[in-house]
């Protein structure tokens, strides 16, 4: 099915219904979008979305307005429409990822959920996504069509989904990469990536003992970066070596006595050599600090 009419209903519009239609661009490529709450033309529509009073996902009816609901996750956050098309959909989207499509679901799909069914408890203070679709609506001062903003809405939604999509793959494939790492490290205590991948909260999940990290940086260097007692933290399980302290070129090549050593932060949380030998030799002088 390549041609199919979509309905949703017209006027204001919000988060979960314009991430929904987002979605299915994903997996439909061509849409005939009506936005209506003429319930001759709801009827007629292959899929429905956020309108209709009926959520049958083997009919392609997808409402949480009628009474009831249209069920809950376990952690008792409701499934407004976007939520009910990533259950269906989902999974297809992310190609057959379940991992991605579950990040993908905790991370956005059930914030706009939250919002708008008003389970707002857990969720972020300041500006949302939710709130920032919801801007796309024309104001009570503009001429603009509820349609066309609506259109624009998608596009941008579109393009958010993709990110946290593309995102939640990149975390996913970092943790089996650093996972690997761990397992191979003649040191427990100093973990080599062969490229940079995110680690932090893998080598948190998996090692007590990893006190630093060495990886190539984009132009070609290599990096010695701490570990940090936790995710986000300013503090270092093991911090690099104080007389290195804001050096670099000859200063640091001359306490460290290493010929191409690089720099070295003044907050002793990174330093870098041109070769990954001699990075690794920096691991080896801050481990005997």
């Amino acid at each position: 099915m390549n041609d199919i009419t979509i309905a949703t209903h017209n006027g204001n519009f919000h988060a979960d219904d314009v991430f929904s239609i987002a979605a299915l661009k994903n997996i439909f490529p061509s849409v005939n979008l009506i936005r209506t709450r003429d319930l001759s033309l709801i009827g007629q529509a292959d899929i429905v979305i956020d309108v209709g009073g009926e959520y049958n996902p083997d009919t392609g009816r997808f409402d949480h307005h009628q009474r009831g609901g249209a069920g809950e996750r376990e952690n008792g956050i409701p499934y407004s429409s976007f939520g009910l098309i990533w259950q269906k959909y989902g999974l297809e989207i992310c190609k057959g990822n379940q991992d991605v499509a579950n990040s993908v679901d905790a991370g956005l799909v059930s914030t706009i959920d939250a919002i708008d069914c008003g389970h707002v408890e857990g969720v972020s203070q300041g500006i949302s996504l939710s709130q920032t679709i919801s801007m796309f609506n024309p104001t009570w001062q503009e001429n603009s069509h509820f349609d066309s903003c609506f259109d624009e809405a998608v596009d941008f939604a579109s393009r958010v989904l993709t990110r946290f999509i593309a995102s939640a793959n990149g975390g996913i494939s970092a943790k089996e990469i650093v996972a690997t790492a761990i397992d191979n490290a003649d040191d427990s205590r100093v973990i080599v990536l062969e490229k940079y991948t995110p680690w932090k909260r893998t080598v948190h999940a998996l090692s007590t003992e990893a006190l630093y990290m060495i990886y190539p940086s984009p132009s070609g260097q290599w990096r010695i970066q701490t570990v940090p007692v936790e995710p986000g933290s300013f503090e270092d399980r093991k911090s690099l070596p104080s007389a290195w302290a804001g050096l670099s070129d000859k200063a640091l090549k001359d306490v460290t006595g290493i010929d191409d050593a690089m720099f070295c932060h003044n907050g002793l949380f990174i330093a870098g050599a041109e070769s990954f030998e001699s990075t690794m030799k920096m691991a080896a002088i801050a481990l005997k600090e």
